[in-house]
């Protein structure tokens, strides 16, 4: 058998509730923050999912991570997961070009204790990471934001981070869509499944990382600065 064509559980929904509960619980702030985000519609669909803030959290915590950058605020999940498994005096440097969802996002972030652990920036991603080339490295920068933009997140990104810092990139997988761009019924998401495949294209053969895609949720993949 080819090994690339070796075992592969597809998971349903009874098999997701079942590794969810076996794994270690979110915070409760987490789960709040959740809830009323599913209040939004839609939209909540970009917040992280619990298997997921639980990597966060865990790989921060692995690092003993003191300074994270994360890309894409919104209703303040991802900046909660990462600010939960920092260092002493760690922080959690978060930016959106919004700050429509920002009073959501503090109130958990206050709820949890965290709030002097997390900075929130308001303005473009590029802007952000372009600033942060001044301070000392960091040890993890996650992108989850514009799809249209992570090529410029990458090379952005990767120039911050230290030796055996993380570049972590969701929605790598965009429902499927990086197969073949043109199934997409939007134009806009095949724009941005056509960013992606060139965004993971790069990654791979990036000699300045060691990376690895994994199948949660819309995809994740982790890479690792030599």
């Amino acid at each position: 058998m080819d090994w690339t064509d070796g075992k592969h559980l597809p998971i349903n929904a009874a098999l997701r509730r079942y590794l969810l509960a076996n794994s270690t619980p979110p915070h409760p702030a987490l789960l709040d923050l959740a809830a009323q985000t599913g209040e939004l519609g839609e939209v909540a669909g970009m917040l992280v999912p619990p298997e997921q803030a639980a990597l966060l959290t865990l790989l921060t915590r692995m690092l003993d991570a003191s300074t994270v950058v994360d890309v894409g605020t919104f209703t303040g999940g991802s900046a909660l997961a990462f600010a939960q498994g920092l260092a002493p005096g760690g922080r959690v440097i978060t930016c959106d070009v919004s700050d429509r969802w920002i009073e959501v996002a503090r109130a958990h972030w206050e709820r949890a204790d965290l709030t002097d652990r997390i900075d929130f920036r308001l303005g473009p991603a590029a802007r952000t990471l372009e600033a942060l080339a001044a301070d000392p490295p960091v040890d993890i920068v996650f992108v989850d934001a514009d799809k249209m933009n992570y090529p410029t997140y990458h090379q952005l990104a990767v120039p911050l981070l230290r030796p055996g810092g993380l570049l972590i990139a969701d929605n790598v997988l965009l429902s499927g869509y990086v197969l073949d761009p043109d199934l997409a019924v939007e134009p806009l998401a095949r724009r941005c499944a056509q960013s992606l495949r060139g965004f993971n294209a790069a990654l791979v053969v990036d000699e300045r990382l060691e990376s690895v895609m994994l199948p949660i949720a819309d995809g994740l993949t982790i890479a690792r600065r030599r």
